[in-house]
Parts: structure tokens; sequence; C-alpha cells
């Protein structure tokens, strides 16, 4: 800890803390956060962890405090009445933005007030213990949390910002106020800072920091025999993944007589619709629905699998994926990957260098990548040995939290 966190800390029975707030904690779907925080306890920091919707009960020992909704009475009938006498400005701020422009959704606008209200209603039990920094995981609910905090006690606040928050139907309402008086934003692509640098967001607040492997997997060896070629996609079944540009690639491959085995390991509203598009495009037997599976059955799956392929799209919404963690988790185990060129994930998937990038709206390249994956030894042994070192130079957990417990120490300092 440094000198002046020491000094604060032995004269105060309690040490200080971060409270960090989550939308919901833990999530199966967010694997990545439970890292994060796995990685910034390991660290020795000291965490108080609190979930908005959903979520709670304990996570590595710590308690995981959720939102009960019954405790939004007392805030509309007392909290809220009280603070538009004792703060009239902030209540007056907030309903000149609620009247003064449109939420990009009503989930979104909801998810503000959602913060608002955990705020208004967790302020006097914080009060007790104040945290030296409130980080809210995204940039939704958890960061307008961390804002009002900010705005009734002075408390200082940081935020993730991810595709989800900046992407969907155009971005976070309350986006810009949020990241304007954040001691940092972490996120965790290039592409993500870019976005947000365009947007006019200071550059020297944002932080990139990728997520990471606590441990790498064993390089398993190449298959010598890649016939049938095994495919294997890990995504939810939501329209950002393009499971439905996947599936067609499936009819291009039977229809080019590539012999493949393929599993889809995941869950979500699409899969209906896909199964009966499966059956539609006559894939029955060559494509699987796993459904969701636990992370050692995922690893299981790459241990078996050749080639990850990846078909992310830019949602109707706007919604699109930054880098989603599997794909470096199989760039670890010595998988190949296959990605469209869509968002973040040309970070880590180069052309020919560390794996192949092809058109979802063109399944003939698809076709012709998967034939070369599935037939040149010495390409997919190029390919596999420069995907595996870019993930031990890049994603490397603990070499990327120390850099994240620096921001949260210098945050907590300044």
């Amino acid at each position: 800890m440094p000198l002046r966190g020491y000094l604060l800390a032995s004269l105060d029975s309690k040490p200080p803390h971060i409270a960090l707030l989550f939308t919901t904690f833990p999530k199966n779907s967010e694997t990545f956060l439970q890292r994060d925080v796995a990685a910034l306890q390991a660290k020795g920091l000291n965490l108080k962890l609190y979930s908005l919707w959903g979520g709670g009960g304990e996570f590595r020992g710590l308690p995981v405090q959720n939102f009960p909704k019954w405790r939004l009475i007392p805030l509309l009938l007392f909290i809220f009445p009280w603070n538009c006498v004792r703060r009239p400005r902030l209540v007056r701020d907030l309903f000149e933005g609620v009247l003064t422009r449109s939420a990009p959704s009503w989930l979104n606008f909801w998810e503000n007030m959602l913060g608002a209200g955990f705020a208004g209603r967790f302020a006097w039990q914080l009060q007790q213990d104040p945290p030296a920094l409130v980080h809210g995981a995204w940039a939704g609910a958890p960061a307008t949390a961390g804002w009002v905090f900010w705005r009734m006690f002075g408390w200082p606040y940081s935020t993730g910002a991810h595709a989800y928050d900046i992407y969907e139907h155009g971005g976070d309402w309350w986006l810009r106020e949020k990241l304007q008086h954040a001691r940092f934003i972490h996120t965790s692509t290039e592409a993500g800072r870019r976005e947000l640098i365009e947007r006019g967001v200071a550059p020297e607040k944002i932080i990139c920091i990728r997520r990471g492997l606590d441990t790498f997997p064993a390089f398993k060896p190449l298959r010598a025999n890649r016939r049938p070629l095994r495919l294997l996609s890990i995504a939810r079944f939501v329209p950002k993944k393009g499971l439905e540009h996947q599936l067609r690639i499936y009819a291009a491959l039977k229809a080019a007589g590539l012999a493949y085995e393929a599993r889809i390991v995941g869950a979500g509203p699409l899969r209906g619709k896909l199964e009966d598009l499966a059956f539609k495009l006559g894939l029955g037997g060559d494509v699987k629905f796993l459904g969701h599976q636990p992370q050692p059955e995922v690893w299981a799956q790459l241990a078996w699998a050749d080639v990850l392929l990846h078909t992310g799209v830019v949602a109707p919404s706007g919604d699109r994926d930054g880098l989603p963690n599997v794909i470096p988790e199989a760039m670890a185990a010595g998988v190949l990957v296959v990605t469209s060129p869509t968002s973040a994930t040309t970070e880590a998937i180069s052309q020919k260098r560390t794996g192949l990038v092809a058109d979802v709206d063109f399944p003939p390249a698809w076709v012709i990548a998967l034939r070369r994956l599935g037939e040149d030894d010495k390409l997919a042994a190029t390919l596999r040995t420069a995907a595996r070192r870019w993930v031990e130079e890049n994603y490397d957990a603990h070499q990327n939290t120390a850099r994240l417990v620096e921001c949260f120490q210098k945050a907590m300092e300044a």
C-alpha cells in the first residue's frame, strides 16, 4: 500500500475499501468480471461487492449485497422527497437531464433509474463506512450510482465502459456526464478507447487494460488428421453473435463437401429460432447445440476443437462485441480461430498471423479459410504459435491486474 494510504488506514480502525458495483453479480455469462474480482482480491485490495439487479450471495468468501426492489418504496415515499429539500441542485440536474433528452431505450432509462435508486437507498448505509473509491463495473446503472454518490458526498468514482455501454442504441443515456467526472475509465479494447475519444472523453482518463487468464492452459498438439474438422462456437444466443450467419456457413461447408463436426455452446433467447434454421438448412446431425456449459466444460470443448468460429456482427440495436474472452482462451489452448472483422476481435486475430478473418456475409470465404486450416499443417502451426505468443504477451491476468490495481490506488489518492 502506498505511504499515504497506509497512514490513512492507521488513523482509522477500518481499512479503506473499494465499493465494486455490478448490474448482476455473479453472472454466468460475465466470467470476466469474476476474474477481475478474484484477481483484485488476490492483490490484497479491500473490496465490498454490491449487485444492483439479481445476483447476490457470496463470491470467494466475499458477501455480495444485492438490492431488494421493495426498498424502492421507502425511497419514493421518504428519501426522495427529503433529498428534494436537502439537495435541490442534484435533483434539479436529474430532472433537467430526464426532460431535455430522450433515453435511447426504455431499458437504458430504467437502468439509469436503478442506479440512482440504489444510490438514494444505500447512501445512509455507505456513509457509516465511506468507500475510498466507488467503481462501477459497467457504465450503466453501476456508474450512475457512482456519479450520484459523487454528487452527494464527493466520493471519487471510476467506471468500466464496455461495448454494450458504448454502442447499444448509440450508447448509455447519461454516458457523457458519468465519464466526464470519473477518476478513470477502464476499457478492455483499443477500439473502445478510440470510440470514447471520438465522443470527446479526455484521452488521459481512458485506460485500456485487457482481461486475462490466471493460468495458461496446456498447449495441445495439432491434430495430424483434421478430417472431419472439429468446429466450435461459444456464444450467447443474441443478435450480435451472428449465429444465423454461422449456420449458413455450416450449410456452405456441407455443400462444398468439407467434412466437419460442429458444436455450439451457449444459451439465450434466439435458441429456438436457431434450431429451426438449422433444421431448415438440413444440418441435423452436423451441428449440436450443447446449451450453457460451466467453465470446466468450456475448456473440455476447447480441448476437443480444431477451430473456434466467431461470427460477430453489429446488431440492429448497434450493440457488438469487444474482444470476447473465448477468443484468447482458444488461442491460448492451441485452437485455431476464424473471426469476422467486426469490432475489436481483430486486435487479437490478425489475418494470416494469429488466425484468419472472413466476412460473415460471404460464406465461400469461410469455406476457403476452413479448408486451408484443415489441410495446411504449416499454416496451422504458424498461426497457433503466434496466437499463443499474443495471449502470453497481452492476456496475462497477473500483469494486467497489477495495472488495474495501480489505477485504483491512484484514484483513491488523487
